[in-house]
Protein backbone atom coordinates (compact mmCIF):
# COMPACT_ATOMS: atom_id res chain seq x y z
CA UNK A 1 0.00 0.00 0.00
CA UNK A 2 1.13 3.40 -1.24
CA UNK A 3 2.37 5.49 2.03
CA UNK A 4 1.45 8.99 0.48
CA UNK A 5 -0.50 11.08 -1.69
CA UNK A 6 -0.40 14.15 -4.56
CA UNK A 7 -0.99 16.43 -1.72
CA UNK A 8 1.21 14.83 0.63
CA UNK A 9 4.32 14.49 -1.17
CA UNK A 10 5.62 18.52 -0.69
CA UNK A 11 6.07 17.62 3.01
CA UNK A 12 6.96 14.02 2.82
CA UNK A 13 10.72 14.49 1.06
CA UNK A 14 12.95 12.60 3.10
CA UNK A 15 16.15 15.15 4.66
CA UNK A 16 18.87 15.45 1.95
CA UNK A 17 21.36 17.09 4.28
CA UNK A 18 21.38 17.96 8.04
CA UNK A 19 23.23 21.14 9.27
CA UNK A 20 25.28 22.73 6.48
CA UNK A 21 28.91 23.79 7.17
CA UNK A 22 29.88 27.57 7.17
CA UNK A 23 32.10 28.48 3.87
CA UNK A 24 34.17 31.27 3.08
CA UNK A 25 34.93 32.23 -0.56
CA UNK A 26 36.17 35.29 -2.71
CA UNK A 27 32.73 36.91 -3.26
CA UNK A 28 31.93 39.05 -0.35
CA UNK A 29 28.63 39.26 0.39
CA UNK A 30 29.62 42.45 2.76
CA UNK A 31 32.41 44.20 4.59
CA UNK A 32 33.14 47.17 6.55
CA UNK A 33 29.20 48.34 5.90
CA UNK A 34 29.49 47.79 1.94
CA UNK A 35 28.09 45.78 0.06
CA UNK A 36 27.66 45.44 -4.12
CA UNK A 37 25.18 42.89 -3.44
CA UNK A 38 21.15 43.34 -3.96
CA UNK A 39 18.11 41.53 -3.17
CA UNK A 40 16.17 39.90 -6.29
CA UNK A 41 12.46 38.54 -6.27
CA UNK A 42 10.10 37.68 -8.78
CA UNK A 43 6.93 39.78 -10.36
CA UNK A 44 5.42 36.66 -9.13
CA UNK A 45 6.78 35.88 -5.51
CA UNK A 46 4.46 34.70 -2.92
CA UNK A 47 3.86 36.45 -0.09
CA UNK A 48 6.04 34.44 2.11
CA UNK A 49 9.04 34.83 -0.04
CA UNK A 50 8.47 38.92 -0.19
CA UNK A 51 8.11 38.54 3.64
CA UNK A 52 11.64 36.49 3.35
CA UNK A 53 13.02 38.73 1.17
CA UNK A 54 12.56 42.08 3.36
CA UNK A 55 13.56 39.96 6.18
CA UNK A 56 17.20 39.31 4.46
CA UNK A 57 17.36 42.55 4.27
CA UNK A 58 16.70 43.73 7.52
CA UNK A 59 18.86 41.10 9.22
CA UNK A 60 21.53 41.29 7.07
CA UNK A 61 21.40 45.27 7.80
CA UNK A 62 21.44 44.27 11.87
CA UNK A 63 24.34 42.44 10.96
CA UNK A 64 26.81 44.21 8.62
CA UNK A 65 25.66 47.41 8.68
CA UNK A 66 24.46 47.69 5.45
CA UNK A 67 20.84 47.81 3.76
CA UNK A 68 20.74 45.62 0.33
CA UNK A 69 18.35 46.82 -1.96
CA UNK A 70 15.31 45.07 -3.73
CA UNK A 71 14.66 44.65 -6.87
CA UNK A 72 12.53 42.68 -9.14
CA UNK A 73 14.32 43.11 -12.28
CA UNK A 74 15.63 39.46 -12.71
CA UNK A 75 18.66 40.64 -15.10
CA UNK A 76 19.39 43.84 -12.95
CA UNK A 77 23.90 44.43 -13.13
CA UNK A 78 26.10 43.03 -10.36
CA UNK A 79 26.33 39.93 -8.22
CA UNK A 80 22.72 38.95 -6.80
CA UNK A 81 20.69 37.23 -3.97
CA UNK A 82 18.39 35.38 -5.77
CA UNK A 83 15.29 35.00 -3.15
CA UNK A 84 13.14 32.30 -4.52
CA UNK A 85 12.42 29.86 -7.53
CA UNK A 86 12.05 32.00 -11.21
CA UNK A 87 13.31 31.44 -14.71
CA UNK A 88 16.53 33.01 -14.10
CA UNK A 89 17.03 30.49 -11.16
CA UNK A 90 15.74 28.01 -13.13
CA UNK A 91 18.17 28.44 -16.14
CA UNK A 92 21.52 28.60 -14.01
CA UNK A 93 20.53 25.51 -11.67
CA UNK A 94 18.94 23.79 -14.79
CA UNK A 95 15.57 22.57 -13.13
CA UNK A 96 12.22 23.75 -14.73
CA UNK A 97 9.85 23.43 -11.67
CA UNK A 98 9.76 23.13 -7.59
CA UNK A 99 6.25 22.39 -6.27
CA UNK A 100 4.88 24.80 -4.71
CA UNK A 101 4.08 22.88 -1.18
CA UNK A 102 7.59 21.77 -1.24
CA UNK A 103 9.05 22.66 1.69
CA UNK A 104 12.73 21.90 0.91
CA UNK A 105 15.10 24.46 -0.04
CA UNK A 106 18.59 25.06 -1.46
CA UNK A 107 20.91 27.47 -0.89
CA UNK A 108 23.86 28.16 -2.86
CA UNK A 109 26.83 30.12 -4.76
CA UNK A 110 26.32 30.03 -8.77
CA UNK A 111 29.30 32.24 -10.04
CA UNK A 112 29.21 35.64 -7.97
CA UNK A 113 25.28 34.87 -7.19
CA UNK A 114 23.82 33.80 -3.86
CA UNK A 115 20.64 31.46 -4.77
CA UNK A 116 18.08 30.65 -2.12
CA UNK A 117 15.01 28.39 -3.48
CA UNK A 118 12.71 25.92 -2.33
CA UNK A 119 9.14 25.88 -2.73
CA UNK A 120 6.81 29.17 -2.86
CA UNK A 121 4.63 28.38 0.15
CA UNK A 122 7.12 28.01 2.69
CA UNK A 123 10.00 26.31 1.22
CA UNK A 124 12.02 29.63 0.01
CA UNK A 125 11.46 31.04 3.44
CA UNK A 126 12.99 28.42 5.51
CA UNK A 127 15.83 28.26 2.92
CA UNK A 128 16.38 32.15 3.85
CA UNK A 129 15.70 31.87 7.78
CA UNK A 130 18.45 28.94 7.41
CA UNK A 131 20.99 30.91 6.02
CA UNK A 132 20.61 33.05 8.33
CA UNK A 133 21.03 30.87 11.25
CA UNK A 134 23.54 28.85 9.76
CA UNK A 135 25.72 30.96 7.75
CA UNK A 136 25.80 34.10 9.95
CA UNK A 137 24.75 33.01 13.24
CA UNK A 138 20.84 34.35 13.77
CA UNK A 139 19.10 32.16 16.48
CA UNK A 140 15.18 32.80 16.70
CA UNK A 141 15.44 31.40 20.68
CA UNK A 142 12.31 32.80 22.06
CA UNK A 143 9.34 35.37 20.32
CA UNK A 144 11.47 37.73 22.57
CA UNK A 145 14.43 36.44 22.39
CA UNK A 146 16.83 36.62 18.95
CA UNK A 147 20.25 36.32 18.73
CA UNK A 148 21.75 38.67 16.08
CA UNK A 149 25.69 38.16 15.70
CA UNK A 150 27.31 41.58 13.68
CA UNK A 151 30.03 40.88 11.68
CA UNK A 152 32.46 43.52 9.55
CA UNK A 153 32.62 40.66 6.85
CA UNK A 154 31.07 37.88 5.43
CA UNK A 155 32.51 36.02 2.47
CA UNK A 156 31.56 33.15 0.44
CA UNK A 157 32.54 30.40 -2.66
CA UNK A 158 31.85 27.90 -5.25
CA UNK A 159 31.68 25.44 -2.49
CA UNK A 160 28.93 26.71 -0.55
CA UNK A 161 25.61 24.52 -1.23
CA UNK A 162 23.39 23.28 1.33
CA UNK A 163 19.80 21.31 0.21
CA UNK A 164 17.52 19.93 3.04
CA UNK A 165 14.09 19.22 3.36
CA UNK A 166 11.75 18.13 6.76
CA UNK A 167 11.98 14.79 8.22
CA UNK A 168 8.56 15.18 9.44
CA UNK A 169 6.02 16.52 7.29
CA UNK A 170 3.41 18.44 9.44
CA UNK A 171 5.27 19.54 12.39
CA UNK A 172 3.90 21.62 16.18
CA UNK A 173 3.59 21.82 19.59
CA UNK A 174 0.88 23.51 21.45
CA UNK A 175 3.48 25.37 24.05
CA UNK A 176 1.62 28.24 25.39
CA UNK A 177 5.25 30.25 25.47
CA UNK A 178 5.51 30.34 21.68
CA UNK A 179 2.03 29.27 20.68
CA UNK A 180 1.01 32.98 19.83
CA UNK A 181 3.58 34.37 17.83
CA UNK A 182 3.22 33.34 13.81
CA UNK A 183 6.96 34.83 13.21
CA UNK A 184 8.62 32.31 16.10
CA UNK A 185 6.96 29.33 14.34
CA UNK A 186 8.09 30.63 10.84
CA UNK A 187 11.58 31.35 11.92
CA UNK A 188 11.46 27.58 13.40
CA UNK A 189 9.74 25.88 10.64
CA UNK A 190 6.44 25.07 12.68
CA UNK A 191 3.75 24.64 9.81
CA UNK A 192 0.65 23.70 11.75
CA UNK A 193 -1.36 24.43 14.28
CA UNK A 194 -5.01 24.29 15.82
CA UNK A 195 -6.50 26.49 13.54
CA UNK A 196 -5.59 27.53 10.07
CA UNK A 197 -3.99 31.16 9.53
CA UNK A 198 -2.35 32.82 6.42
CA UNK A 199 -0.26 36.08 7.20
CA UNK A 200 3.28 37.60 5.55
CA UNK A 201 4.75 34.19 6.33
CA UNK A 202 2.52 32.34 4.49
CA UNK A 203 -0.53 29.66 5.14
CA UNK A 204 -0.46 27.36 7.95
CA UNK A 205 -1.56 24.27 8.00
CA UNK A 206 -4.26 22.93 10.41
CA UNK A 207 -5.91 19.33 11.86
CA UNK A 208 -9.39 20.03 12.95
CA UNK A 209 -9.95 19.21 16.71
CA UNK A 210 -9.66 16.12 18.74
CA UNK A 211 -12.22 13.65 20.30
CA UNK A 212 -14.97 14.91 18.55
CA UNK A 213 -18.11 12.40 18.38
CA UNK A 214 -19.34 13.71 21.41
CA UNK A 215 -19.08 17.09 19.81
CA UNK A 216 -20.93 16.07 16.50
CA UNK A 217 -24.05 13.51 18.44
CA UNK A 218 -23.78 15.60 21.86
CA UNK A 219 -25.58 13.90 24.68
CA UNK A 220 -27.11 17.06 25.47
CA UNK A 221 -29.16 17.09 22.32
CA UNK A 222 -29.79 13.27 22.14
CA UNK A 223 -30.03 11.49 24.72
CA UNK A 224 -33.20 11.74 26.28
CA UNK A 225 -35.19 10.87 22.98
CA UNK A 226 -32.39 9.00 21.29
CA UNK A 227 -30.07 7.19 23.88
CA UNK A 228 -29.73 4.17 21.67
CA UNK A 229 -27.84 6.53 20.24
CA UNK A 230 -24.92 6.04 23.14
CA UNK A 231 -22.96 3.06 24.32
CA UNK A 232 -24.66 0.07 25.56
CA UNK A 233 -23.20 -0.26 29.25
CA UNK A 234 -23.95 -2.86 32.08
CA UNK A 235 -27.30 -3.42 29.73
CA UNK A 236 -27.79 0.35 30.33
CA UNK A 237 -27.67 3.28 27.66
CA UNK A 238 -25.09 5.87 29.26
CA UNK A 239 -24.92 9.79 28.24
CA UNK A 240 -21.16 9.69 29.16
CA UNK A 241 -19.28 7.26 27.35
CA UNK A 242 -18.98 6.51 23.65
CA UNK A 243 -20.89 6.70 20.44
CA UNK A 244 -23.32 2.99 19.45
CA UNK A 245 -21.24 3.17 16.16
CA UNK A 246 -23.55 0.18 14.55
CA UNK A 247 -26.60 2.59 14.73
CA UNK A 248 -27.24 3.69 11.41
CA UNK A 249 -28.66 7.36 12.32
CA UNK A 250 -25.26 7.61 14.48
CA UNK A 251 -23.44 7.02 11.07
CA UNK A 252 -25.63 9.81 9.35
CA UNK A 253 -25.77 12.27 11.70
CA UNK A 254 -21.83 12.15 11.95
CA UNK A 255 -21.62 12.34 8.03
CA UNK A 256 -24.26 15.54 8.25
CA UNK A 257 -22.43 16.97 10.80
CA UNK A 258 -18.61 16.42 9.93
CA UNK A 259 -19.69 17.33 6.34
CA UNK A 260 -20.65 20.79 7.35
CA UNK A 261 -18.04 21.18 9.38
CA UNK A 262 -15.48 20.81 6.19
CA UNK A 263 -18.19 23.55 4.53
CA UNK A 264 -17.92 25.83 6.91
CA UNK A 265 -14.66 25.43 8.33
CA UNK A 266 -12.47 25.23 4.93
CA UNK A 267 -9.20 26.19 6.28
CA UNK A 268 -8.25 23.00 7.44
CA UNK A 269 -6.71 19.75 6.02
CA UNK A 270 -7.68 17.15 8.33
CA UNK A 271 -10.81 16.82 9.92
CA UNK A 272 -11.11 14.91 13.45
CA UNK A 273 -13.82 12.41 13.53
CA UNK A 274 -12.59 10.49 16.43
CA UNK A 275 -13.87 8.71 19.75
CA UNK A 276 -14.46 10.74 23.14
CA UNK A 277 -11.86 10.99 26.15
CA UNK A 278 -12.99 7.66 27.91
CA UNK A 279 -13.27 4.38 27.72
CA UNK A 280 -17.05 3.85 27.85
CA UNK A 281 -17.18 1.75 24.54
CA UNK A 282 -20.70 0.57 23.43
CA UNK A 283 -20.94 -3.09 24.28
CA UNK A 284 -24.25 -4.11 22.46
CA UNK A 285 -24.20 -7.32 20.19
CA UNK A 286 -23.56 -5.12 16.94
CA UNK A 287 -21.01 -3.44 17.92
CA UNK A 288 -19.38 -6.48 19.49
CA UNK A 289 -19.70 -8.65 16.28
CA UNK A 290 -18.09 -5.62 13.98
CA UNK A 291 -15.07 -5.89 16.64
CA UNK A 292 -14.84 -9.49 16.32
CA UNK A 293 -14.80 -9.11 12.60
CA UNK A 294 -12.23 -6.61 12.97
CA UNK A 295 -10.06 -7.39 15.68
CA UNK A 296 -10.87 -5.35 18.17
CA UNK A 297 -12.41 -1.75 19.53
CA UNK A 298 -9.94 0.00 16.56
CA UNK A 299 -11.75 -2.25 14.18
CA UNK A 300 -15.26 -0.87 14.82
CA UNK A 301 -14.18 2.83 14.80
CA UNK A 302 -12.10 2.30 11.36
CA UNK A 303 -15.04 0.90 10.01
CA UNK A 304 -17.30 3.38 11.09
CA UNK A 305 -14.55 6.28 9.90
CA UNK A 306 -14.43 4.82 6.60
CA UNK A 307 -17.73 5.07 5.90
CA UNK A 308 -17.85 8.56 6.51
CA UNK A 309 -14.53 9.44 4.82
CA UNK A 310 -16.36 7.82 1.83
CA UNK A 311 -18.95 10.46 1.66
CA UNK A 312 -16.87 13.58 2.36
CA UNK A 313 -14.50 12.13 -0.49
CA UNK A 314 -17.25 12.51 -2.69
CA UNK A 315 -17.54 16.25 -2.06
CA UNK A 316 -14.12 16.79 -0.35
CA UNK A 317 -11.49 14.84 -2.45
CA UNK A 318 -8.56 16.78 -1.46
CA UNK A 319 -9.74 16.70 2.34
CA UNK A 320 -8.78 14.19 4.80
CA UNK A 321 -11.00 12.72 7.78
CA UNK A 322 -8.49 12.05 10.86
CA UNK A 323 -9.24 9.72 13.83
CA UNK A 324 -7.42 8.46 16.69
CA UNK A 325 -5.49 5.04 17.73
CA UNK A 326 -5.92 6.30 21.54
CA UNK A 327 -5.67 3.67 24.45
CA UNK A 328 -8.11 1.12 23.92
CA UNK A 329 -7.98 1.56 20.35
CA UNK A 330 -4.07 2.01 19.80
CA UNK A 331 -4.00 -2.00 18.64
CA UNK A 332 -4.00 -2.26 14.98
CA UNK A 333 -7.55 -4.00 13.16
CA UNK A 334 -7.43 -6.95 11.77
CA UNK A 335 -8.48 -7.46 7.97
CA UNK A 336 -9.48 -4.03 7.70
CA UNK A 337 -7.54 -1.01 6.42
CA UNK A 338 -7.83 2.80 6.39
CA UNK A 339 -9.28 4.31 3.64
CA UNK A 340 -6.91 6.61 1.68
CA UNK A 341 -8.28 9.88 2.84
CA UNK A 342 -8.53 8.95 6.15
CA UNK A 343 -5.57 9.90 8.77
CA UNK A 344 -4.99 7.81 12.05
CA UNK A 345 -3.10 9.68 14.80
CA UNK A 346 -1.59 7.40 17.14
CA UNK A 347 -1.22 8.43 20.99
CA UNK A 348 1.87 7.21 22.58
CA UNK A 349 0.62 8.49 26.00
CA UNK A 350 0.79 5.22 27.47
CA UNK A 351 4.35 4.86 27.16
CA UNK A 352 7.87 5.73 29.08
CA UNK A 353 9.44 8.74 28.56
CA UNK A 354 12.63 7.88 30.25
CA UNK A 355 13.76 5.90 27.08
CA UNK A 356 13.69 5.69 23.38
CA UNK A 357 10.79 3.94 22.06
CA UNK A 358 13.67 1.79 20.30
CA UNK A 359 15.99 1.43 23.27
CA UNK A 360 14.25 -1.92 24.62
CA UNK A 361 12.46 -0.39 27.47
CA UNK A 362 9.82 -2.97 28.33
CA UNK A 363 7.04 -0.59 28.78
CA UNK A 364 7.56 0.80 25.64
CA UNK A 365 7.36 -2.34 23.80
CA UNK A 366 3.70 -2.32 23.31
CA UNK A 367 3.61 0.64 21.75
CA UNK A 368 6.21 0.03 19.22
CA UNK A 369 4.30 -2.91 18.27
CA UNK A 370 1.48 -0.84 17.78
CA UNK A 371 3.09 1.68 15.63
CA UNK A 372 4.75 -0.65 13.38
CA UNK A 373 1.44 -2.41 12.65
CA UNK A 374 -0.50 0.89 11.80
CA UNK A 375 2.84 1.68 9.68
CA UNK A 376 2.03 -1.72 7.58
CA UNK A 377 -1.80 -0.43 7.08
CA UNK A 378 -2.50 3.50 7.46
CA UNK A 379 -1.67 4.99 4.39
CA UNK A 380 -1.26 8.67 6.38
CA UNK A 381 0.19 8.01 9.95
CA UNK A 382 0.16 10.98 12.32
CA UNK A 383 1.62 10.49 15.62
CA UNK A 384 0.52 12.47 19.07
CA UNK A 385 3.43 12.74 21.55
CA UNK A 386 3.58 14.08 24.58
CA UNK A 387 6.50 15.84 25.92
CA UNK A 388 5.72 17.28 29.31
CA UNK A 389 4.72 16.16 33.14
CA UNK A 390 0.92 16.99 33.15
CA UNK A 391 0.65 16.57 37.22
CA UNK A 392 3.63 18.95 37.87
CA UNK A 393 4.09 21.47 34.68
CA UNK A 394 7.13 22.84 36.75
CA UNK A 395 9.41 20.44 38.04
CA UNK A 396 12.15 18.86 36.34
CA UNK A 397 11.09 16.07 34.02
CA UNK A 398 13.91 15.09 31.99
CA UNK A 399 12.78 13.64 28.56
CA UNK A 400 15.06 15.50 26.47
CA UNK A 401 17.45 12.60 25.28
CA UNK A 402 14.29 10.57 24.07
CA UNK A 403 13.31 13.68 21.65
CA UNK A 404 14.99 13.01 19.13
CA UNK A 405 15.59 9.27 18.81
CA UNK A 406 11.65 8.96 18.99
CA UNK A 407 10.63 11.54 16.18
CA UNK A 408 13.24 9.48 14.11
CA UNK A 409 11.27 6.75 14.75
CA UNK A 410 8.27 8.31 13.97
CA UNK A 411 9.91 9.11 10.85
CA UNK A 412 11.28 5.52 9.76
CA UNK A 413 7.42 4.44 10.55
CA UNK A 414 6.42 6.72 7.96
CA UNK A 415 4.72 9.22 9.85
CA UNK A 416 3.30 12.42 8.19
CA UNK A 417 3.41 14.61 11.50
CA UNK A 418 3.56 14.97 14.31
CA UNK A 419 2.03 17.20 17.19
CA UNK A 420 4.27 17.05 20.66
CA UNK A 421 1.23 18.08 23.36
CA UNK A 422 2.94 20.58 25.78
CA UNK A 423 2.13 23.06 28.24
CA UNK A 424 -0.70 24.47 26.68
CA UNK A 425 -2.43 26.50 29.70
CA UNK A 426 0.17 29.16 30.42
CA UNK A 427 3.85 30.09 30.31
CA UNK A 428 6.56 29.28 32.83
CA UNK A 429 6.95 25.40 33.01
CA UNK A 430 10.27 23.12 32.87
CA UNK A 431 12.22 24.64 30.19
CA UNK A 432 9.23 25.47 28.32
CA UNK A 433 10.53 28.09 25.95
CA UNK A 434 14.17 25.93 25.79
CA UNK A 435 12.09 22.60 25.11
CA UNK A 436 9.87 24.23 22.34
CA UNK A 437 12.46 25.28 20.45
CA UNK A 438 14.82 22.27 20.25
CA UNK A 439 11.45 20.26 19.54
CA UNK A 440 11.09 22.33 16.06
CA UNK A 441 15.16 21.96 15.67
CA UNK A 442 14.60 18.07 15.57
CA UNK A 443 11.04 17.49 13.93
CA UNK A 444 13.03 19.59 10.94
CA UNK A 445 16.33 17.06 11.82
CA UNK A 446 15.81 14.50 14.14
CA UNK A 447 19.78 13.41 14.12
CA UNK A 448 21.06 16.65 15.84
CA UNK A 449 22.91 16.13 18.74
CA UNK A 450 20.08 17.36 21.67
CA UNK A 451 23.03 18.46 24.50
CA UNK A 452 24.32 20.75 21.44
CA UNK A 453 21.05 22.12 20.67
CA UNK A 454 20.17 22.41 24.20
CA UNK A 455 23.78 24.15 24.34
CA UNK A 456 23.08 26.41 21.71
CA UNK A 457 19.91 27.91 23.31
CA UNK A 458 21.58 28.22 26.78
CA UNK A 459 24.42 29.92 25.69
CA UNK A 460 22.41 31.90 23.50
CA UNK A 461 20.07 32.88 26.58
CA UNK A 462 21.12 32.89 29.47
CA UNK A 463 24.41 35.35 29.02
CA UNK A 464 27.12 35.06 31.94
CA UNK A 465 25.01 32.70 34.06
CA UNK A 466 24.80 29.80 31.05
CA UNK A 467 27.99 27.52 32.51
CA UNK A 468 25.86 27.06 35.86
CA UNK A 469 22.45 27.00 34.02
CA UNK A 470 23.81 24.11 31.49
CA UNK A 471 25.24 22.26 34.80
CA UNK A 472 21.95 22.47 35.74
CA UNK A 473 20.34 20.42 32.83
CA UNK A 474 22.56 18.04 32.90
CA UNK A 475 22.11 17.29 36.91
CA UNK A 476 18.58 17.14 35.77
CA UNK A 477 19.69 14.53 32.69
CA UNK A 478 21.64 12.33 34.69
CA UNK A 479 18.33 11.52 36.57
CA UNK A 480 17.43 8.88 34.35
CA UNK A 481 18.62 5.62 35.18
CA UNK A 482 18.36 2.53 32.54
CA UNK A 483 16.15 1.52 35.58
CA UNK A 484 14.16 4.60 35.44
CA UNK A 485 10.24 4.68 34.21
CA UNK A 486 8.48 7.27 34.34
CA UNK A 487 5.11 8.67 32.43
CA UNK A 488 3.42 11.56 31.51
CA UNK A 489 1.60 11.54 35.68
CA UNK A 490 4.48 11.91 37.87
CA UNK A 491 4.80 13.25 41.32
CA UNK A 492 7.03 15.40 43.15
CA UNK A 493 7.83 11.47 45.55
CA UNK A 494 8.76 9.57 42.53
CA UNK A 495 11.88 8.02 42.86
CA UNK A 496 14.18 10.15 40.03
CA UNK A 497 13.93 13.13 42.97
CA UNK A 498 16.10 13.38 45.79
CA UNK A 499 17.09 15.82 48.48
CA UNK A 500 20.66 15.60 47.44
CA UNK A 501 19.42 16.45 43.73
CA UNK A 502 17.42 18.96 45.13
CA UNK A 503 20.05 20.59 46.58
CA UNK A 504 22.72 20.21 44.31
CA UNK A 505 20.71 21.93 41.44
CA UNK A 506 19.84 25.12 43.92
CA UNK A 507 23.57 25.53 44.68
CA UNK A 508 23.97 25.10 40.79
CA UNK A 509 20.79 28.06 39.97
CA UNK A 510 22.21 30.30 43.18
CA UNK A 511 25.75 30.59 41.52
CA UNK A 512 23.84 31.10 37.65
CA UNK A 513 21.78 33.89 39.28
CA UNK A 514 24.90 35.98 41.27
CA UNK A 515 26.74 35.49 37.82
CA UNK A 516 23.95 37.16 35.83
CA UNK A 517 24.86 39.58 33.42
CA UNK A 518 21.99 41.95 34.50
CA UNK A 519 18.51 42.07 35.83
CA UNK A 520 16.87 40.03 32.91
CA UNK A 521 19.28 37.24 32.66
CA UNK A 522 18.26 36.91 36.39
CA UNK A 523 14.83 37.03 35.79
CA UNK A 524 15.67 34.05 33.43
CA UNK A 525 17.16 32.21 35.91
CA UNK A 526 14.38 32.63 38.54
CA UNK A 527 12.27 31.12 35.79
CA UNK A 528 14.55 27.97 35.75
CA UNK A 529 14.93 28.37 39.72
CA UNK A 530 11.31 27.77 39.97
CA UNK A 531 11.71 24.13 38.68
CA UNK A 532 13.34 23.76 42.29
CA UNK A 533 11.17 26.09 44.34
CA UNK A 534 7.89 23.85 43.78
CA UNK A 535 9.81 20.51 44.14
CA UNK A 536 11.19 21.60 47.67
CA UNK A 537 7.63 23.12 48.46
CA UNK A 538 5.57 19.97 47.66
CA UNK A 539 7.93 17.70 49.10
CA UNK A 540 8.14 19.58 51.98
CA UNK A 541 5.34 22.31 52.36
CA UNK A 542 6.35 22.85 56.47
CA UNK A 543 9.85 23.20 55.95
CA UNK A 544 9.30 25.38 52.62
CA UNK A 545 7.15 27.81 54.31
CA UNK A 546 9.48 28.22 57.57
CA UNK A 547 12.32 29.05 55.35
CA UNK A 548 10.96 30.76 52.62
CA UNK A 549 11.23 28.62 49.71
CA UNK A 550 7.32 28.98 49.64
CA UNK A 551 7.53 32.31 49.34
CA UNK A 552 9.48 32.82 46.85
CA UNK A 553 7.94 30.07 44.48
CA UNK A 554 4.72 32.62 45.32
CA UNK A 555 6.65 35.65 44.66
CA UNK A 556 7.61 34.27 40.97
CA UNK A 557 4.96 31.84 40.29
CA UNK A 558 2.50 34.93 40.56
CA UNK A 559 4.87 37.23 38.79
CA UNK A 560 4.66 35.02 35.51
CA UNK A 561 0.96 33.55 36.26
CA UNK A 562 2.99 30.03 35.77
CA UNK A 563 0.01 27.10 36.19
CA UNK A 564 1.20 24.26 38.43
CA UNK A 565 -0.11 20.93 36.67
CA UNK A 566 -3.12 20.68 34.05
CA UNK A 567 -5.85 20.11 36.49
CA UNK A 568 -5.30 23.21 38.95
CA UNK A 569 -4.92 27.15 38.36
CA UNK A 570 -2.30 28.62 40.22
CA UNK A 571 -4.85 30.58 43.17
CA UNK A 572 -6.28 27.31 44.07
CA UNK A 573 -2.98 25.42 44.25
CA UNK A 574 -1.88 28.69 46.44
CA UNK A 575 -4.47 28.04 48.62
CA UNK A 576 -4.61 24.41 49.19
CA UNK A 577 -0.45 24.40 50.01
CA UNK A 578 -1.60 27.16 52.48
CA UNK A 579 -3.88 24.79 54.29
CA UNK A 580 -0.81 22.82 55.26
CA UNK A 581 0.82 25.35 57.29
Amino acid sequence: MTKTNDHFKGVLLVLLLGMCSMVKGNNVLFSNGRSDYQIVISEKASISEKTAANELQQYLAKISGVELSITKNLNASGPKIFVGYNQKVGEMIGTRKIPADYEGFTYRCVGKNLLIYGGSQRGTMYGVFRFLEQQLGVRWYTPQITKVPQQRKWTFGADLKCSESPAIGYRYSNYYCTSKSPAWSAHNEENMKWTPTENEYGNIAAYWNAHTMGQLVPAGEFFKDHPEYFALRDGKRVANGQLCLTNPAVLELCKQRLLQKMRDLPGYMIYSLSQNDNEQYCECPKCKAIEDQYGGHSGLILWFVNQVADAAKAEFPQKYVGTFAYVYTRKPPVGIVPRSNVVIRLCSIESCFAHPLTAGCPQNQGFMQDLEGWSKIAPHLFIWDYVVDYAQYIAPWPNFQVLGPNIQTFRDNHAIGVFEEAQYQSAGGEFDEMKSWVLMKLLWNPQQDVNALVKDFIYGVYGKAAPKVMEYYLLCQSLVKPETHFGIYIRERDPIYSEDFIKKGMVLLDDAKKAADNAEIAARVDLVNLQLLYLQSVRDPEEAISDGTWSEFVRLARLYNVRPNESMGLEEFITEMEKKK
